[in-house]
């Protein structure tokens, strides 16, 4: 019982120490960052937004690519929500014709591209805007359960 008391209080003051040297070394680096910046210890920094553009790619829905508008519009145009030839630009009256035929099918008027509009005009997948996404069949998956005989009960 002895020993056990020993070795726990050995372990205790073993993890104590530890802290103290991690907890020392990061008070010692925070003042030395500190004396070469200028601010005293503890002190908050103050960040600047940095001028280098950063690596993290563009947030949001890219823009359709020129051949893919001329798509849309030409599938407006049959609707009859779009007059004019497609010219490949998403421009104030490509805007219009979207809204219009939005408006005309029960679907929100913005004038912009989402799946249920594309798949009205014909344009999107069968299944986009219906159903949760679902995860693809393993291939694996599919070839062991093939070979194996069907069993009935």
């Amino acid at each position: 019982m002895r020993v056990r008391k020993a070795t726990h209080l050995a372990m205790t003051l073993l993890v104590a120490a530890g802290m103290g040297v991690c907890g020392g070394a990061a008070h010692a680096q925070s003042s030395a960052k500190a004396k070469s910046s200028g601010t005293k210890p503890g002190a908050k920094s103050r960040h600047t937004k940095s001028t280098r553009p950063t690596s993290r790619g563009a947030v949001g829905q890219k823009a359709p690519e020129p051949a893919r508008i001329s798509e849309i519009q030409a599938a407006l145009a049959r609707n009859g929500s779009f007059s004019g030839s497609p010219n490949g630009k998403w421009d104030d009256s490509t805007v219009s014709a979207m809204k219009k035929f939005q408006e005309a099918n029960g679907l929100n008027p913005t004038g912009k591209l989402d799946a249920k509009t594309l798949q009205k005009l014909g344009l999107g997948s069968q299944t986009a805007g219906l159903a949760p996404p679902t995860p693809p069949v393993s291939s694996s998956s599919a070839d062991s359960s093939a070979g194996k005989p069907a069993t009935h009960k």
